[in-house]
């Protein structure tokens, strides 16, 4: 019973039941696995094979078919990445748009900031305008504005003042009217025609010419008597004949008032007697002038009225300027003779050979003074001569006939380039004054003192009684040696004393006076009218400016920029807004020039702004006029508040923050190379205008289009092909700065703009790029020109460069001809001739600003400096200027300029003012 209850389940069924369930179930699923998957097989074949082969689906198929099921596959997956790509870019398309639909909104809130700020910008300027109104009515309220008086001009038959008590109470107070020259006048001159008096017949012939030459140059002559402020007679020098014997004083008394505009008594008259000899007549002694000043060479006490008539120089080139080749060099210093005196006196003469030497000086001390001491001058001259401590040279006897001369007066030997010839080799040269203390000023003394200067020899005047020519303006102590005669035995202690600086000094003066007032008969004249416009307090009339005929041009499209020109980094050259071209201010200062600064400007050896013969003899220069007005720091305005980075590059700065410069460009039938040049000035911040000085005689292309550069070109035509029109003094130059650049030159606008700030601080130097040197050649004991790389250099070459407008006056209408002549001669030198004035007049070296040595462009044409002869014209140039100028007036520097902070390590959030690689 157990057993059987053993095999019962748990349900109750038997043990058999449940095997069959489990056999029937395998029955089942090995049915399923084996006989289902053979049965849809053979299904699956017969659909196909009843379909054909071309509608087989589930059979074998080709290769090609296979790998085009693959294709699709590809194209699905392909569809896929698309279609995922697609709803990427729909969402970047929204997201873009929604940013867009901001921006626009921030656009639109920026315009109408905008709008607000343009309201509020005319709003300030609106201010601004009605402030500087009420500015200028403040001040024309408190300063009226004065304008120029009316001219009273008197009637001809004007009496004029009662004479004066005697005539030698004649003064410019009591004699001169000065209502015929008021302050505006311009001081008009009227010349009496030589022909028109009796005497003018007898005129030295040469005088005459000379003197008529000089008159037609005057910029103060006027054909209108009835104007003249100032009339000029020529009373001599008379032609000695013995046929025409010289008028009495009464003859020439009468013919004086015989003169058409003398007005009883010849007030504002001038009468003028040249010299050419050492002895000259002076028939104007005993003669009753009336209120008419005396200009001569010869003076006795009694004739000469002081601070009314006028001691001249003689007249020894009439007809011809000096030749400078002929003048000896003023370097050495030291010369062959300490001293040297030619000359005879036939009065002392034999008293000094006969009796005894003089007595000492401690000896005649204690005695009574001689009354003559021409004898004690023979001995002691003579005793420093026997001693042979320096090498001098006196002549107390002439080898040949003396020159006639007036009594008392030492007589010059021989023949005048013997004398010279002998003051070329002499450091002093004496000038012994003469004996007589009547006579205070004579023609044989001025001519020894003409000579002297005129070589280089330092004048040394023994008398203190005597009158140098134009004593009242000229401060003849800074180039003469003024000894009383009482001081002989001192003379030669005193002499060499001084040191070789003092005498070149007094050497490169005397040089500059003996060139601005006595070298040429156009000098003499102007001097003595300046001397005369000067003791009224006349201001000089300003100099002309060379008209600029200019050449008709069409401009074409706008310039654009080079990039290699204007990239200038981050580096804010200028104003963001361009300022319109405007003038540097007009010169207010010609009466206070005038009237302060009279010893400064008739004593200025070359120094700042000064030159032979630029002083009161010719007109004040608008450019001079224009630097001592507003570039020497009288008023203390603007950007020089130690600005640094944007602030300092946004504007000029300094005492003068408001100024532009003017561009002259060179050309010679280069056009292209032109029209490329001028593009590169487009942008260029305080530019006022560029003048091109067209210097070929062929005019423009027609069909030349010119780039449009927001700013003035001037295209002026010359007279001929001359590198000299470089530096013609244009009225078309309204600034005074001027940039001189060659058509060929390539200079970055920071460049320009860098050197344009040095030149600001510098008004008075050439400040340029390239940078040359002088050499001196041992081997051929000359000048070289030197342009290799240097630690030091001399000059600065003028086809980059900034200059003062100054200097174009002086470079055309004051420097010798002669370098200007040898210019044209070689078409080379110009630039070496102004580094030569304007280191002459400064006693300074040009300023060379950045690291340029060169500044020629590559693929130009050839220029002239590429020829093979350019530098030995240039050695020949460096000399000859030495020669005319009597020396070597460049100087060496040994640095050049950049900006305050050149390569200095700044914080990143601070900017540079300027940087240069």
């Amino acid at each position: 019973m157990q057993r059987s209850g053993g095999i019962i389940g748990n349900n109750g069924q038997p043990w058999v039941l449940r095997r069959v369930r489990l056999t029937w179930l395998s029955f089942m699923l090995f049915f399923i696995l084996v006989f289902f998957p053979l049965i849809a097989h053979y299904y699956l074949t017969t659909i196909d094979e009843a379909g054909g082969p071309d509608k087989r689906i589930f059979g074998p198929r080709p290769g090609g078919e296979l790998c085009e099921a693959k294709h699709v596959q590809d194209l699905c997956r392909i569809r896929e990445s698309v279609s995922e790509e697609l709803l990427q870019l729909e969402a970047k398309r929204q997201e873009l748009n929604g940013e867009i639909a901001r921006l626009n909104l921030r656009i639109e809130a920026c315009k109408r900031s905008i709008d607000s700020a343009k309201q509020d910008l005319l709003q300030l300027k609106n201010v601004i305008s009605q402030t500087e109104h009420s500015y200028k009515e403040l001040m024309a309220q408190n300063q009226p504005k004065l304008s120029l008086p009316v001219r009273l001009l008197p009637d001809k038959d004007d009496p004029g003042y009662p004479p004066p008590k005697s005539a030698q109470s004649c003064r410019l107070h009591s004699c001169f009217d000065y209502a015929r020259c008021p302050l505006t006048s311009g001081f008009p001159v009227y010349v009496y025609d030589t022909g028109s008096y009796p005497w003018g017949e007898k005129l030295d012939p040469l005088v005459k010419q000379a003197f008529a030459s000089s008159v037609k140059s005057s910029v103060y002559v006027t054909n209108n008597p009835n104007i003249a402020c100032l009339y000029i007679v020529l009373v001599g020098e008379i032609q000695e004949s013995p046929s025409s014997p010289p008028a009495s004083p009464l003859d020439l008394e009468k013919q004086l008032k015989a003169l058409p505009y003398w007005r009883l008594d010849g007030h504002n008259h001038l009468l003028v007697h040249l010299s050419r000899k050492s002895l000259t007549q002076n028939f104007l002694y005993n003669v009753s002038t009336g209120r008419a000043a005396v200009a001569q060479s010869t003076f006795f006490e009694r004739q000469y009225r002081e601070g009314f008539d006028m001691v001249v120089s003689p007249l020894v080139h009439a007809l011809s300027e000096p030749n400078f080749l002929e003048v000896p060099p003023q370097v050495p210093v030291k010369r062959k003779y300490l001293f040297t005196f030619q000359g005879e006196k036939v009065e002392s003469l034999r008293s000094s050979l006969l009796e005894a030497p003089p007595q000492s000086f401690e000896e005649e001390m204690e005695g009574d003074p001689p009354a003559d001491y021409d004898d004690r001058i023979i001995g002691t001259l003579k005793a420093v001569q026997d001693s042979h401590l320096d090498q001098v040279l006196v002549e107390f006897t002439c080898k040949n006939q003396p020159k006639p001369s007036l009594p008392t007066e030492w007589a010059l030997c021989g023949e005048r380039e013997d004398r010279l010839e002998v003051l070329k080799v002499s450091t002093f040269a004496l000038v012994i004054s003469p004996g007589d203390g009547q006579l205070v000023a004579s023609a044989g003394c001025s001519m020894r003192l003409f000579e002297a200067l005129e070589v280089g020899a330092i004048p040394v005047v023994l008398g203190d009684h005597s009158k140098l020519p134009y004593h009242h303006l000229i401060r003849w102590s800074e180039a003469v040696i003024m000894v009383p005669k009482p001081r002989i035995t001192e003379l030669h202690f005193l002499l060499r004393s001084i040191s070789d600086n003092d005498l070149l000094a007094m050497r490169r003066q005397g040089r500059f006076l003996w060139e601005t007032y006595f070298s040429t008969s156009e000098s003499i004249f102007s001097t003595i009218l300046a001397s005369v416009r000067t003791s009224i307090q006349i201001p000089a009339a300003p100099i002309r400016e060379e008209p600029a005929q200019e050449i008709p041009h069409k401009a074409g499209k706008l310039a654009g920029t080079d990039a290699n020109m204007a990239d200038n980094g981050d580096l804010d050259l200028g104003p963001v807004e361009v300022e319109p071209p405007y003038a540097s201010p007009c010169f207010l200062r010609n009466f206070t020039y005038t009237v302060a600064d009279v010893y400064r400007t008739w004593n200025r050896a070359p120094g700042p702004f000064h030159l032979f013969p630029h002083t009161p003899l010719d007109p004040v220069l608008p450019s001079e006029a224009k630097f001592l007005g507003s570039g020497t720091g009288f008023r203390p305005i603007g950007g020089g508040s130690g600005g640094s980075g944007k602030e300092f590059q946004a504007a000029l700065g300094g005492n003068v923050p408001r100024e532009q410069f003017t561009v002259v460009m060179l050309t010679y039938e280069r056009e292209e190379v032109l029209m490329n040049s001028l593009e590169r000035l487009n942008g260029l911040p305080y530019l006022n205008k560029v003048v091109v000085v067209w210097n070929s005689p062929k005019p423009p292309s027609d069909d030349l289009l010119w780039p449009d550069i927001g700013l003035p070109i001037v295209v002026v035509r010359t007279e001929k092909n001359s590198l000299n029109n470089r530096f013609i003094p244009w009225d078309a130059v309204e600034t005074e700065a001027i940039l001189s650049i060659d058509d060929d030159a390539h200079l970055r606008h920071d460049e320009i703009m860098f050197g344009f700030r040095v030149w600001r601080e510098a008004r008075d130097r050439i400040v340029g790029f390239p940078g040359r040197f002088h050499a001196w050649d041992v081997n051929h004991q000359s000048w070289l020109y030197n342009s290799n790389y240097s630690c030091e250099l001399s000059m600065v070459l003028t086809g980059a460069a900034f200059f003062h407008k100054y200097y174009a006056y002086l470079y055309s209408y004051v420097m010798p001809q002669a370098i200007r002549d040898m210019v044209d001669e070689y078409i080379n030198c110009e630039d070496i001739a102004m580094n030569f004035l304007v280191s002459h007049i400064t006693r300074k070296p040009p300023i060379k600003v950045t690291s340029r040595w060169t500044f020629r462009c590559p693929g130009c044409p050839q220029a002239l400096s590429h020829d093979d002869s350019h530098f030995h014209e240039r050695h020949k140039c460096i000399n000859f200027f030495v020669k005319v100028y009597g020396y070597m007036p460049l100087l060496y520097t040994q640095f050049r300029v950049d900006s305050v902070l050149f390569k200095t390590r700044l914080p990143h959030d601070k900017t540079k003012c300027f940087k240069f690689i």
